[in-house]
């Protein structure tokens, strides 16, 4: 049975997990600076955080199409080693911009250019590992990469918070635009089978997937992904709660920064350090589903999380702004994490199990439209109501909605089975 040190002897795997280290703390690095960047232009404004995620999300959408056409035509490892020169030329624009210019509507075009082009190298990076390992050491190499995606996630945004409080955000920038020349030149020692490519068909296709992105418009897949889920209702249960999931981390996501920076003072140290906490747990709590959970029932497991992540997040926001002590936050993050892994995991495999092989494609697409959409609508609606509203009581309801929301489905579910 093929071990990690075994993949790892692999120089062609090993270059490609060498770079994907390096070039994960750089964008961890990279979300720290911008994060500073942003309090240093407007502290404590929720509207202005939203705006920055909202240029990191949106590539999703409008690139997401058309990368893949590129990534199946040309040569997967220059995708991604231009990727990487491209995304450490422009990194270095944004201190530019800052510093010489003074124009921050620009470091959100540059933003959004960065996280585009990031679409093309992670596509490129999950469909090239078949083409760098045996067959036989195929799962491995996935697992490896994942788990060091993970790993490298969460100590990378710990280190890279407490960096940047200390250096500064330009810096922070000069040392991410190293980290993607460093991976670009992991990546060229790789060798890998070449990919004959005709440019005039190239650009025909290209095109073609760019009419069809423009046709097949954000509107069309959420419509898409409703009827079909009106369809089926077996996956009702599973897109609802996958929606209630995202809609809440979007209302979540921007004011939770701005209250951690008032609670604690610091700008990015204690905000890293808190998320790190919080992947920690996600990645145990994940971990151990895997292991134990398999006989547990799906929908209960989802709700009861779900019930004990709102109850989490409502403490950890009461706590953290009448009686804020770093570590009692650290652990209810933990705990929160411990508590969200599980969800995600149960969420994407009931997917799996209720969706037909022939319709993956299509439903996915609609799913991760519709999700992202919710994302995106409640982080807007609550960081114009965090201007007015106490920041702790949009935290604090998101936890009750939760809360909420898994109480009743369990109710729901057990009145449904007592019926039964």
């Amino acid at each position: 049975m093929a071990r990690f040190r075994d993949i790892l002897k692999n120089k062609n795997f090993l270059f490609l997990w060498l770079g994907q280290i390096v070039a994960n703390f750089g964008e961890r690095l990279s979300q720290m600076a911008l994060v500073a960047l942003v309090y240093k232009r407007a502290p404590g404004s929720t509207i202005e955080m939203a705006k920055l995620i909202f240029f990191i999300v949106i590539p999703v959408f409008i690139i997401g199409p058309i990368a893949g056409v590129y990534v199946d035509r040309w040569d997967r490892k220059r995708i991604m080693i231009v990727s990487d020169i491209l995304r450490g030329i422009f990194v270095l624009f944004i201190p530019v911009c800052i510093l010489f210019f003074k124009n921050f509507i620009a470091v959100y075009v540059i933003v959004f250019i960065i996280f585009a082009i990031a679409r093309f190298f992670f596509l490129s990076k999950m469909a090239i590992i078949p083409d760098l390992v045996p067959k036989e050491m195929l799962l491995i190499a996935n697992t490896l990469s994942d788990t060091t995606r993970l790993i490298a996630t969460f100590i990378g945004i710990g280190v890279a918070g407490v960096l940047v409080e200390r250096i500064g955000a330009i810096n922070g920038f000069y040392i991410n635009s190293l980290t993607y020349f460093i991976s670009a030149l992991f990546l060229s020692n790789m060798v890998v089978k070449k990919i004959i490519s005709h440019l005039k068909e190239d650009i025909l296709i290209a095109r073609d997937a760019f009419k069809k992105a423009i046709r097949k418009s954000v509107w069309t897949e959420i419509i898409d992904g409703i009827k079909y889920i009106v369809r089926h209702k077996e996956l009702q249960f599973v897109m609802k709660n996958f929606f209630v999931l995202m809609a809440g981390s979007g209302a979540i996501s921007c004011v939770i920064i701005v209250f951690i920076q008032d609670c604690f003072g610091s700008v990015t140290k204690d905000l890293s350090l808190l998320f790190m906490f919080l992947g920690f747990g996600a990645f145990l709590g994940a971990m151990t589903y895997g292991r134990f959970g398999q006989r547990l029932r799906k929908e209960s497991l989802i709700l009861t999380c779900m019930l004990a992540s709102g109850f989490l997040i409502f403490l950890f926001s009461v706590t953290a702004r009448y009686v804020p002590n770093l570590w009692l936050s650290y652990m209810l993050m933990l705990v929160l994490g411990f508590s969200i892994g599980p969800i995600i995991v149960s969420l994407n495999t009931a997917v799996h199990e209720r969706i037909p092989q022939e319709t993956r494609g299509r439903v996915f697409s609609s799913q991760e439209c519709v999700i992202n959409i919710g994302f995106l609508v409640f982080m807007f609606v609550s960081a114009y109501l965090a201007e007015s509203i106490e920041k702790v009581w949009i935290l604090a309801s998101c936890g009750l909605l939760f809360l909420f929301w898994g109480t009743l489905g369990l109710l729901f579910d057990r009145k449904q089975f007592l019926k039964g």
